[in-house]
């Protein structure tokens, strides 16, 4: 039986191959072959990896990512990224728990850079998982956020507190607070504040 990671990982695929290797993505200059290239080391380039995380060896990671980018073909580096970890990766195990987050975020930076995307509909198990995810993802990632921030689902359902100062609500499905947490843009959200700490909290998000 295929996990959620498994399941939306194969669904990254076909999205980024269906947009071919030169599309945008959300995330900053990238193209698709850089996001399947920075997959693709994620996973399988221990050398590497630390970079992605730890500014002190942001460089070597970059430069690893050109190359592979610029090395691999782009069917290639397609089937690495949804053959999943390999069998001697860190990841291979714990793919089911921590790959979730990675898959739909990575996915939308897809999704979202094509004009007239909307907002998928998901089953209610998958956005259970996402909202654990929004829990845990923002006590790091808006930890610094000038403001008491408080993220809640359409259905009422508070996931999480944080932060104080002028109060911030931000209301949307689990999956729109997750990519608002990771420091994405294109979401469907309602905020409701002060226009100024609205403004504070957008700019003070962590990123991922």
């Amino acid at each position: 039986m295929t996990s959620t990671a498994q399941r939306e990982r194969a669904a990254l695929v076909d999205t980024m191959r269906g947009a071919g290797p030169d599309h945008p993505t959300l995330c900053g200059d990238w193209t698709t072959r850089d996001l399947a290239a920075h997959l693709v080391i994620r996973e399988r380039r221990v050398d590497a990896a630390p970079g992605i995380l730890i500014p002190k060896f942001a460089g070597y990671t970059e430069r690893v990512q050109t190359q592979v980018a610029a090395e691999t073909d782009w069917d290639e580096l397609l089937t690495l990224v949804g053959s999943g970890p390999p069998t001697l990766s860190p990841f291979k195990l714990l793919d089911p728990l921590i790959n979730v987050t990675e898959m739909f975020i990575h996915h939308e930076d897809v999704r979202r850079a094509a004009s007239g995307w909307e907002p998928r509909r998901l089953d209610e198990s998958v956005s259970a998982g996402l909202a654990r995810n929004v829990s845990l993802m923002s006590r790091l990632l808006l930890a610094k956020a000038p403001a008491h921030v408080t993220l809640r689902t359409t259905d009422g359902k508070t996931l999480a507190n944080m932060g104080k100062g002028p109060t911030v609500v931000i209301t949307g499905e689990p999956l729109e607070l997750l990519l608002f947490v990771s420091g994405r843009d294109e979401v469907r959200l309602t905020f409701s504040g002060d226009d100024d700490a609205v403004a504070a909290v957008r700019e003070n998000r962590g990123g991922l």
